[in-house]
C-alpha cells in the first residue's frame, strides 16, 4: 500500500481520496496544475517526510470507507452548481477584500523589509483573468458541459486548462512576494488578516482549479473517448 500511494499522481490521490486536499495544503503540495508528478517525487521536491503522508493518507482512506463526498461519482449539474457557489461566488468576494488590504499595507508599512510591495497589483491582474475565466465558463463551457455537448466542450477546456496554469503562476508570484505568507513578528493586525487571507484564498483556488481540472473537465474528455463516469 505504501508503495502504491507513493507511486500515484497527486491529482488521482486528490481525487480518490476525501480530505487530502487538506494535507497536500498542509506540505505545499502543488496537486492541481502540478497534480501530474507522484506523491514521492512532490514530497522529495518539498523534502517532506513520505511516511507521515502515507500515514495521513491512509487514515483519510479508512475515512473515507464510512462517509465522505466523492465528486467524481456526482451528476455534472450538481458539481457546477457546487463549483459555482463555493469557488466562483466566493472569489468574486475574497479578491476585492485582499487587494483593499494589501494596498493598506503596502502604503503603511512601506519601510519595513519584508513589505510585500507590489502585491496588491499581482492581485488586481488575478482578479481581472479569473474574473473572465470564470465568466466564460458559466456562460459558453459549463452550459454545454450541462447539456452533454461533451465533443463541443473539448476545445474550450483546453483554453480552460491553460489559463487554470496562469492562475497556478499567479499564485505562486504572490507567494514569492510574501515570502511564503511568512509574517514577520511585528505584523499588525491587518497585515496578519491579509496573510490569512491569502492562505485561504490560496487553498480555495486550489481546490476550484483541482475540481474542474481532474475531474468535470476529465471526466468529460473520457466520455468523449468512452471511458468517462456519467
Amino acid at each position: 500500500m505504501t508503495l502504491e500511494l507513493l507511486g500515484r499522481s497527486l491529482s488521482d490521490l486528490a481525487s480518490e481520496i476525501p480530505g487530502a486536499t487538506r494535507v497536500f495544503h498542509q506540505h505545499r503540495l502543488d496537486f492541481c496544475c502540478g497534480g501530474h508528478v507522484s506523491l514521492r517525487e512532490a514530497a522529495e521536491r518539498r523534502s517532506v517526510d513520505t511516511a507521515g503522508l502515507v500515514q495521513a493518507l491512509k487514515q483519510l482512506q479508512e475515512q473515507a470507507r464510512e462517509n465522505g463526498e466523492d465528486w467524481r461519482q456526482v451528476p455534472v449539474p450538481q458539481l457546477i452548481a457546487h463549483l459555482v457557489q463555493r469557488y466562483h461566488e466566493v472569489h468574486r468576494e475574497q479578491l476585492p477584500e485582499l487587494i483593499r488590504l494589501a494596498r493598506r499595507v503596502e502604503v503603511r508599512h512601506q519601510d519595513h523589509p519584508h513589505c510585500p510591495a507590489g502585491l496588491a497589483d499581482v492581485l488586481e491582474s488575478l482578479q481581472q483573468e479569473l474574473e473572465s475565466h470564470m465568466h466564460k465558463e458559466e456562460r459558453v463551457l459549463f452550459p454545454m458541459l450541462t447539456h452533454g455537448s461533451d465533443s463541443m466542450a473539448q476545445s474550450p477546456i483546453a483554453v480552460m486548462r491553460l489559463e487554470h496554469e496562469q492562475h497556478g503562476e499567479s499564485l505562486e508570484d504572490v507567494l514569492e512576494l510574501t515570502q511564503d505568507l511568512q509574517l514577520p513578528q511585528d505584523a499588525c493586525t491587518t497585515w496578519r488578516a491579509l496573510y490569512g487571507g491569502l492562505e485561504q484564498f490560496r487553498q480555495d483556488l486550489m481546490e476550484h482549479i483541482h475540481l474542474e481540472n481532474n475531474i468535470l473537465f476529465k471526466n468529460s474528455t473520457e466520455r468523449v473517448h468512452g471511458g468517462g463516469h456519467a
